[in-house]
């Protein structure tokens, strides 16, 4: 999960402040994420799976298909 996030994050040209943003967390918060010092919680991958335009398992690495899944 560490590589993916920090990934999405870069290919959307984004800094960890951006994403800490979306994810209401401070930025060195979201730095300890990146890092695998703190884990992402349900909500906070919930949300970076829907402001990626991809799945959860994307970003935690169990598939390699970025396009996500159907919703409901």
């Amino acid at each position: 999960m560490i590589n993916r996030i920090k990934d999405l994050r870069i290919d959307n040209d984004l800094l960890q402040k951006d994403v800490a943003k979306i994810l209401n967390i401070t930025q060195q918060q979201y730095s300890r994420i990146e890092k695998g010092l703190n884990q992402l919680s349900y909500d906070g991958l919930i949300k970076l799976a829907i402001f990626y335009n991809t799945s959860i398992d994307y970003i935690l690495n169990l598939t390699k298909n970025k396009e996500p899944y159907e919703r409901n």
